[in-house]
């Protein structure tokens, strides 16, 4: 088996034989991801609790909410089990203080799609895995791959706080932006990720394509891009061809294209918008339709070798599958992987540049 995977008993395996009590912290989707996983595994749930200032009488799923300090009062030992992301520095530290005071796991449920990612599931994919990680250009890239997996299996956040790496590093050292960029922004929410490039070009660029699905998001993108020359939006999901999908809005980011909406919206694809014109760099981050991205970005991905900037963490198959289709689209590209502040392993990226 691959070298590198040293967990081989996933998060729920530890959970499943507990004699502990297990509490879940936080509320929401996460919440109710793991509930179900509990229930398929028959992994007994003590009760739910949050931080001391959002417990106002809450209940949630029948279980009433508790403060952290009620159940720290009523329990001498139990376990923490993680339900929601924290992608700031304040609050990365109170959960990084809370696993040295408790037993805490953060069991990895995809964002999008099916299925667990368990060291069993990496036994299915070994092959696919050692490929990504034999093609990857530098030794860090490497290790975050593997550290990375290795959380997916074991809930473990040590594994991400030694591999954690600055968004500004990333660009100075990998993206670095020029003033002559023609930037490709799929999944461009409010502009965000648009003003982080501008920081480094000082505003200076040759053209801006900005896709959102979201109206709401949309309605802040334009306003942000408001008087900006040479910048195009488009209220579309981006796509492998031109289309419409059925989509689902929800809140912030967390718009995505669901089968089940009876609400449409039009996708476009890369290609296409840009009619054979190039690209010098595009960052995808689309909630788990990357592949479909990519393939509609394939003949602009092979002519002009764009740097790319690709979420790897929506479905469990991203951190193998989306490295294998670039490569394969492209031979040219180094690959490399960074992973910014967060828990669980979201803003995991693939970034590609010749």
């Amino acid at each position: 088996m691959i070298s590198f995977i040293k967990e081989k008993i996933s998060a729920w395996d530890k959970l499943k034989a507990e004699t502990r009590p297990i509490f879940i912290y936080g509320m929401g989707d996460g919440a109710l991801k793991i509930m179900s996983v509990f229930r398929e595994k028959g992994i007994t749930l003590s009760g739910i609790f949050a931080s001391d200032d959002f417990v106002r009488g809450h209940s949630f799923q029948g279980y009433r909410v508790h403060k952290l300090s009620e159940i720290e009062e009523m329990v001498d030992d139990f376990v923490i089990v993680l339900a929601f992301a924290a992608g700031y520095q304040s609050i990365v530290d109170k959960i990084t203080e809370l696993a040295e005071k408790h037993t805490l796991y953060v069991p990895d449920v995809p964002v999008a799609g099916n299925g667990l990612f368990t060291y069993e599931y990496c036994v299915e994919n070994a092959g696919k895995i050692q490929q990504v990680y034999d093609m990857l250009y530098d030794d860090y890239s490497r290790r975050v791959y593997a550290n990375i997996i290795n959380f997916k299996i074991s809930g473990d956040i040590s594994y991400l706080a030694s591999v954690t790496t600055p968004k500004s590093e990333i660009y100075k050292e990998i993206i670095k932006p020029h003033l002559n960029e023609t930037y490709i922004d799929l999944g461009a929410y409010n502009g965000d990720t648009i003003q982080e490039v501008l920081e480094f070009t000082r505003g200076i660029y040759t053209g801006i394509y900005a896709l959102e699905p979201d109206r709401k998001n949309f309605k802040k993108l334009t306003k942000f891009v408001d008087g900006m020359p040479h910048v195009f939006t488009f209220n579309a999901a981006a796509w492998c061809v031109d289309t419409e999908l059925p989509f689902s809005s929800k809140a912030g980011r967390q718009s995505a294209i669901c089968a089940n909406s009876d609400t449409m919206v039009q996708a476009r694809s890369v290609d296409s918008i840009l009619a054979k014109r190039s690209a010098t760099l595009i960052k995808m981050d689309v909630e788990g339709f990357e592949r479909e991205a990519i393939w509609g970005a394939a003949n602009t991905i092979a002519r002009y070798s764009p740097r790319l900037m690709i979420a790897l963490y929506h479905r469990n198959e991203d951190i193998f599958d989306i490295p294998l289709l670039i490569k394969t689209i492209n031979p040219e590209y180094k690959l490399y992987i960074r992973h910014q502040l967060y828990i669980p392993a979201w803003e995991t990226n693939l970034y590609a540049t010749l």
